[in-house]
């Protein structure tokens, strides 16, 4: 029934998310929550704008329990709020959560990527450098969102490396609270004129140097967030 009205009222096909998380053997909950994570991280939310928790359920074809569930679980990341009249939204960003956000990233990633290189092969870092290509790729062609999910996939693939589970769910946390706001600079300035770190960070890891790997994330970080700054909050520099 749910799955029909969506179809009357939109005229298209819901998602099957419950079909999907049962041939991979997730929980509806489970693909809901991984679903609206991803749009969180990359730019479906964006800030200023908000959802119903039923019209959630009516796009992603599900009934409205996982949907509260999975929502239950991102305000608890601090990735979405939910207001009194039931509608959901991303966080806002303030100055002083910006700076926040800013010290933990700095913090915690450096420690991730130095923690990495102890467990780092040639082929991994191989394949560090294949997406860091990718990356230059969507910023060349002023693909925003390609750039996004390249950085992000840059990113993790080293500090899954860690092997520091408790570290790494932190630092899944944050980018959380931060992805919806690189979406919106970046939407508004696109990506000429983006500059990263990448490569120093992954020269550091071809010579095993630990310094040289923390410094190089640490300003990839600062030069990211800068531009969010710069875009949103008209930070001082």
């Amino acid at each position: 029934m749910l799955k029909k009205r969506y179809e009357l009222q939109t005229g298209r096909a819901p998602i099957e998310v419950e079909a999907a998380s049962a041939e991979l053997g997730m929980t509806a909950h489970e693909a809901v929550y991984r679903r609206l994570r991803e749009r969180i991280l990359f730019g479906g939310f964006l800030p200023g704008g908000s959802v119903t928790l039923r019209g959630l359920a009516l796009e992603l074809g599900v009934s409205p329990m996982p949907v509260r569930e999975a929502v239950r679980r991102l305000i608890a990341e601090r990735a979405l709020v939910l207001r009194d009249n039931r509608r959901v939204l991303v966080a806002p960003m303030t100055r002083e959560k910006f700076e926040q956000v800013l010290f933990a990233r700095s913090t915690l990633e450096s420690e991730l990527a130095a923690r990495a290189l102890a467990n780092m092969r040639r082929a991994d870092i191989d394949e560090i450098e294949r997406i860091d290509d990718s990356i230059d790729k969507a910023m060349s062609e002023g693909d925003v969102n390609g750039y996004l999910r390249a950085n992000h996939m840059f990113h993790f693939t080293i500090y899954r490396l860690a092997r520091a589970d408790m570290l790494l769910a932190l630092v899944e946390s944050v980018w959380l609270q931060f992805g919806p706001f690189m979406r919106m600079a970046y939407g508004r300035f696109g990506t000429s004129k983006l500059e990263d770190q990448h490569d120093a960070a992954i020269a550091a890891m071809r010579r095993g140097d630990v310094a040289g790997l923390r410094y190089a994330i640490a300003a990839d970080i600062e030069q990211g967030m800068g531009f969010i700054g710069e875009g949103l909050l008209a930070l001082d520099a």
